[in-house]
Order: C-alpha cells, then structure tokens, then sequence
C-alpha cells in the first residue's frame, strides 16, 4: 500500500509530498551528501542554508518535485517549512521500508560471503619466521 501524501500549504498552494521513490533517491543523495551528518533530531537550518544552500535548495526541489526557479522564490519561513515536511514524509519512508530492506540485504549478504570465505583457509599473513643465514 502507497504511503498517503503529507499535505503542506505554501504560497496558496496545496503541495501532497510523498516519499521520494527509487528513480528520485541517486540525485537527492547527491544533493544531501555535504549536509547529510546534520540532519539530526535539532536541525539548524540556517546552518545548513549558511554552509550548503546550494545543495540544500536542489535537495527541496527535488524531493518536493518542484521546479528549483520555485523553490528559490520561496520566503525563508516557507523553505523552512517544506524543507521539514519533506524530511519528516521522507525520514519515514527511510526508517520503516528502505533500512529494514537495507538491513535483510546486507545480513544475506554477509552470511554469503561467510560461507563462501568461511570455508577458505586463511590468507596467508607472513612468510615463515625462520631466520635466513647472510653472510
């Protein structure tokens, strides 16, 4: 079942944000990677907007799937507001489907490449400590 849409009015406009999906996630990664460590539980916006507003602004575009010209035109109030609402519909998405998905990939993962090495003698380390006679 599709995830229902968190509505946020801004500018007179009714704006139905919902996760971003697979297509979506490679270039708002990108947008998101220089400030990715500051989005914690106490967000300082301007912080982010001060150090990375460039990435910041794409990142809202994109996961908003407004036009960036758009989003540039918003009052600071407004970004702030969009730029939580899309963090909180996409924080969800993040911790309930895609990090359990994320988690069971990496675990078959893991118990394959231990079965696979676990079975493998140990690479070898060093050679022998024999002393070699020099003359």
């Amino acid at each position: 079942m599709p995830p229902l849409p968190v509505s946020i009015e801004i500018r007179g406009e009714t704006l139905d944000l919902t996760p971003l999906r697979v297509g979506e996630l490679p270039a708002f990664v990108r947008a998101i990677r220089p400030f990715a460590e500051q989005l914690t539980t106490a967000i300082d916006w301007l912080g982010i907007c001060a150090d990375h507003g460039e990435s910041l602004l794409e990142a809202v575009a994109l996961a908003s799937r407004r036009p960036r010209l758009w989003v540039d035109g918003l009052a600071l109030d407004e970004a702030i507001r969009l730029a939580e609402a899309l963090l909180e519909v996409n924080a969800d998405f993040f911790v309930r489907r895609v990090s359990p998905e994320i988690d069971r990939v990496a675990r078959r993962l893991a118990a394959r490449t231990h079965a696979t090495v676990g079975g493998m003698p140990s690479s070898a380390s060093s050679p022998p400590a024999t002393a070699t006679p020099r003359s």
